[in-house]
């Protein structure tokens, strides 16, 4: 079953049922030191790529930045989004990696597809980013701790487990 909730501006998010909101904070980290960063406090939270990320970053490295902050902070309840920007290539290749959380311009034409693609895999595809902190942002890591406090109403959106369909599928 899928889910389509509004987002503040106005396109669907695609996402499995079993994710509650989009509530819980976010945070943009730029790197490795930034996720950190973000994780330290322990509070559950969403990490959250630059605008745009996928492009000049890509998914192999998001995925590989993720995973060597989540094993320095395994206790810390964290989801993720890569910003795809307007690249479908990009988001495409992020759901055939495993990623569960992306963001893609709406006005992609590919969007719909990809929608559809990301909610058999049990991905979430959203339409914009959520309102975020950017730890590039100067005293951005001191107000970080009260920024997660604030925020923090309900559950992660992005799935953790694996689907359960046709391993390796996409389309």
């Amino acid at each position: 079953m899928i889910l389509r909730k509004t987002i503040p501006s106005g396109a669907p998010a695609v996402m499995p049922s079993t994710v509650p909101s989009l509530a819980a904070p976010a945070v943009i980290v730029h790197g490795l030191a930034d996720a950190c960063t973000a994780l330290a406090p322990g509070l559950p939270l969403i990490l959250l790529s630059a605008p745009g990320a996928a492009l000049y970053a890509g998914a192999g490295w998001w995925q590989a930045m993720i995973e060597a902050a989540r094993k320095q902070f395994p206790g810390t309840d964290a989801s993720d989004l890569l910003d795809c920007a307007d690249a479908p290539g990009r988001a495409l290749e992020a759901l055939r990696i495993g990623l569960k959380g992306i963001v893609l311009d709406p006005l992609c034409p590919a969007f719909p597809a990809l929608a559809e693609s990301a909610a058999r895999l049990g991905a979430c595809l959203l339409p914009t980013a959520p309102p975020a902190l950017d730890l590039a942002r100067a005293g951005a890591a001191r107000r970080l701790a009260a920024w997660l406090r604030e925020t923090r109403r309900e559950p992660l959106p992005i799935p953790r487990e694996p689907p359960h369909d046709r391993p390796g599928s996409i389309a």
